[in-house]
């Protein structure tokens, strides 16, 4: 009455395939190091040295290799760049504590905390006769 299947189903696993695949640790590192690297290049247009050297160790850690820090600069003003930051370093701090990452994870909530400061801060007032 029916035809027998003569191809492999589309349902059957993957688990025999020919690519090597990667655990769920590794996933995660490779967003951890992800989200790191593109607050570094914030942290580096912001010109927060120390901070960025720190988030470069972390970088260097998850990726066995040293980072490229960022160089260019953009137009964004520094509020903008601070907000950016500290919605990276959230991101960062979600993905190190599903890891269990306590250096990273403690680093991101710093990184927070510095941009949240920053951004709560007052305004430097303009200088009078200033163009």
């Amino acid at each position: 009455m029916y035809e027998p299947i003569r191809t492999k189903s589309v349902h059957t696993s993957a688990d025999d395939a020919d690519f090597p695949h990667r655990s769920r640790e590794d996933e995660l590192d490779i967003q951890l190091a992800g989200h790191l690297a593109a607050l570094l290049a914030v942290t580096d247009e912001l010109g927060l040295v120390a901070m960025g050297d720190r988030i470069a160790e972390q970088v260097a850690r998850l990726r066995s290799a040293p980072p490229a820090r960022h160089a260019g600069r953009s137009e964004a003003s520094p509020g903008a760049l601070h907000r950016r930051a500290h919605a990276l370093a959230g991101r960062a701090l979600v993905v190190a504590a599903s890891r269990a990452d306590t250096a990273a994870a403690i680093l991101a909530a710093q990184a927070m905390d510095a941009h949240t400061a920053a951004l709560s801060a007052p305004a430097p007032a303009a200088l009078v006769g200033a163009p």
